[in-house]
């Protein structure tokens, strides 16, 4: 669906409310780029944070933190290096995917006397075979919520409106994204079952030239379960 810029508008700032602490900012030595919360059920185990396999695993990969993410005030650190987390980042290249299971972020805030305070994307509104469908050749309004790259090194969360298209089964973002971009999740708007407009999460960014593809939630789906991945 492509939207008016007004319309456009008011969904990225509606994004900003709903799931705005469930981005963080992630980098290694020579790279930037997103990571997410997602919650797979009403079950604590299903949630995971979610990036690019081409992401992680890199020397130095550490995830940055917001204010507004942990609590209480003043007592968690500015980043959480990825080395310091069990289990670690699990990857799936075939997929474009990375998993890391959040027991870990959890017991590391415990330990060091605070908490997470996130608003994970729930599996509610993971795109599902027909909303992928629903996508074409002439473009949908595309909403990528990432923390970009300021000339200062800052970490800005920042949504992008794009535009995302649909051929057989790839899914693309057709232009280049900022630095930072890479992992963070996709959003768009479909009519859902009932006739009524409803927001979706299609995915997460993988890296590409001329655009990017777009890793569906069909194929983060398949890789969720408890499975030990590329590490």
């Amino acid at each position: 669906m492509l939207l008016d810029p007004d319309a456009e508008s008011g969904v990225a700032y509606e994004l900003c409310q709903v799931v705005g602490r469930a981005i963080l900012p992630y980098r290694t030595a020579d790279a930037y780029g997103t990571a997410f919360f997602f919650q797979d059920g009403d079950d604590p185990v299903g949630e995971a944070l979610l990036t690019a396999a081409d992401l992680v695993g890199a020397p130095g990969g550490e995830l940055g933190l917001r204010s507004s993410v942990t609590e209480p005030a003043g007592v968690a650190p500015d980043a959480v290096a990825e080395s310091e987390i069990v289990p670690g980042w699990a990857r799936f290249p075939g997929d474009g995917v990375a998993v890391l299971p959040t027991a870990g972020l959890h017991r590391y805030a415990g330990d060091g006397g605070w908490r997470w305070r996130v608003q994970p994307v729930p599996a509610t509104i993971a795109a599902g075979p027909e909303a992928v469908a629903a996508l074409g050749a002439e473009g949908s309004s595309a909403f990528v919520l990432a923390h970009g790259v300021r000339e200062d090194d800052s970490r800005p969360l920042e949504v992008g409106i794009e535009r995302v298209v649909r051929d057989g089964d790839d899914v693309r973002i057709t232009s280049e994204l900022p630095a930072g971009y890479v992992g963070a999740p996709v959003f768009v708007v479909q009519p859902d079952a009932a006739g009524e407009v409803a927001l979706y999460c299609l995915g997460l960014v993988l890296p590409g030239v001329d655009g990017h593809p777009v890793a569906t939630f069909d194929r983060i789906r398949a890789v969720l379960p408890a499975t030990p991945g590329d590490t």
